[in-house]
C-alpha cells in the first residue's frame, strides 16, 4: 500500500507559510507536490493518537482522501475519475519543528509527516456516487465541539482528477 500526499494544494494554506529562506510569501506552486507516508502510519479505526515525544510543537490538518482502486500511473485527467470510487476524510499530523529543521538544512522531512500513527483516516469512506462533484465538497473539522478546519475542495490548486 502507498499513501500518496499533496502538500500546498490550497492557496490560502500557501500563503499562510512563510519561506523557510528568507520569510517571504511562498509563490503558489506550479505543480502538485508530493510526499508518500508510510503504512505505518495509518491510524484506523478511531484509534487514540499518541503525540510523539521527539516534537514539541504536532500540528494536525483535515485532508480529504480519495481511495485509489485501480491501477492509474500516467493515466489522463479525463479519465481519473475511474480510478476512484469511495472518498473519506483524514487528518494529517506533522510535526512542525522536525519539518522547520529539515527544511532549513535542505533534508527531506519524512520523518516529521510519516511516523507512525501520522495519517488518521476515516473508519467510513462514501461512495463517490452519493456525493456531489469531487470539487464540490465542503469539510469541516472540530475538536471538543468546536470547528477547528472548514476547507472546500473547489479552493484546491490542483484538482483531484489531476492529481491522478
Amino acid at each position: 500500500m502507498k499513501i500518496i500526499c499533496i502538500g500546498m494544494n490550497y492557496a490560502e494554506h500557501v500563503r499562510e507559510l512563510p519561506s523557510v529562506w528568507d520569510g517571504s510569501e511562498r509563490p503558489i506552486p506550479q505543480a502538485p507536490v508530493f510526499f508518500i507516508k508510510p503504512d505505518t502510519a495509518l491510524l484506523r479505526n478511531n484509534d487514540a493518537f499518541y503525540i510523539p515525544d521527539f516534537s514539541n510543537d504536532v500540528q494536525y490538518e483535515c485532508e480529504v482522501i480519495v481511495k485509489i482502486n485501480r491501477l492509474c500511473k500516467g493515466i489522463d485527467e479525463r479519465y481519473a475519475h475511474r480510478c476512484y470510487e469511495e472518498v473519506g476524510l483524514g487528518i494529517d499530523f506533522t510535526a512542525r519543528d522536525l519539518q522547520r529543521r529539515c527544511k532549513a538544512e535542505g533534508l527531506p522531512w519524512e520523518i516529521a509527516k510519516g511516523f507512525d500513527h501520522s495519517a488518521a483516516v476515516s473508519p467510513v469512506f462514501i461512495p463517490k456516487s452519493e456525493l456531489p462533484e469531487i470539487q464540490n465538497l465542503h469539510f469541516s473539522m472540530s475538536l471538543n465541539g468546536e470547528q477547528r478546519q472548514a476547507g472546500y475542495t473547489g479552493d484546491m490548486i490542483f484538482s483531484v482528477d489531476r492529481i491522478i
